[in-house]
């Protein structure tokens, strides 16, 4: 066979070629799925309930920002979670729920991500604004679960433009 022979078989078998517009390409980056589907064949990677509400170390305010990351994560690294440059996987949002129920929510949520080998998370958690005495409460609360989980390597407040103070990024320890 020669070259233009198997160039015109190539081309009869393939067919009609569209240029394709990758979604990377664009400035708008599309929100991922807002939920992850249970799977009911894996262990739970996460204890039934490893969260405490006992101490909550530091109150934060609606306009401050969220930052944590556990000892041995470099600097580079975290200072690329906090410009958003690292994908987000998936995300949830928590805004408007009870306490009890963002609680519940959150840590299936992360079990979930975990066990699918997601790395990076967004989780939308409010400012705090319509909350009484204008304390964030899910803010407080998420930033304190967020602390007790061995599987949390660090998170921040998101950028403005996903979500600002009222969402932060969460970098997840890689599956094993």
């Amino acid at each position: 066979m020669s070259n233009e022979e198997d160039r015109r078989l190539f081309r009869e078998t393939v067919g009609k070629v569209r240029r394709y517009r990758s979604e990377l390409s664009s400035s708008r980056r599309q929100p991922p799925a807002p939920r992850l589907r249970p799977l009911e064949h894996h262990p739970r990677a996460l204890p039934t309930d490893p969260l405490s509400d006992e101490y909550e170390p530091v109150v934060i305010c609606p306009g401050e920002n969220l930052e944590f990351r556990r000892s041995g994560i470099q600097e580079r690294v975290f200072r690329k979670l906090r410009k958003g440059a690292f994908p987000i996987e998936a995300e949830i949002d928590l805004h408007g729920m009870t306490v009890p129920i963002a609680r519940q929510s959150l840590l299936e949520f992360l079990e979930l991500a975990y066990l699918r080998g997601i790395r990076c998370i967004r989780i939308i958690h409010g400012k705090g604004y319509s909350s009484r005495h204008q304390l964030p409460i899910l803010k407080n609360k998420v930033s304190n679960w967020l602390m007790q989980l061995n599987e949390v390597l660090a998170f921040c407040s998101a950028q403005p433009r996903d979500g600002g103070t009222g969402a932060a990024y969460v970098l997840l320890r890689a599956r094993r």
